[in-house]
């Protein structure tokens, strides 16, 4: 064991590779802006799919590409309320019945006469 060990070498921390003769991968600059008029450029590759929105590196709000295609818009759902969801379960008319009978098991917990409800 004693032979395979490098002694003097911090193993992991340096590499021994040199960049002699490497390129880098192709790359396509992507100019992005955002509505503060912060203007950044960032790295792709020539293979990635270009986004048409990046955040911005100094406030982090949404940034688009300047000379890109406009973002798409989603179709965005209104969200839906308590009443809403109860209005798809149940009528007007048999909310009001409901209604009507806790009233009248409210009063009559207090002690009130219960009201006259067909």
């Amino acid at each position: 064991m004693a032979d395979r060990v490098l002694r003097g070498s911090r193993l992991g921390a340096i590499s021994y590779e040199t960049e002699y003769a490497a390129e880098p991968a192709p790359r396509h600059f992507v100019k992005f802006r955002c509505e503060r008029d912060h203007e950044f450029t960032v790295p792709f590759s020539d293979e990635a799919e270009l986004p048409a929105t990046w955040e911005c590196r100094l406030d982090g709000t949404i940034a688009k590409a300047v000379d890109g295609p406009e973002p798409e818009t989603k179709k965005v759902k209104p969200p839906r309320t308590h009443w809403d969801m109860l209005i798809e379960r149940r009528s007007i008319a048999d909310l009001e019945e409901v209604l009507a009978e806790r009233l009248d098991v409210l009063r009559a917990r207090r002690g009130g006469k219960p009201s006259k409800s067909a």
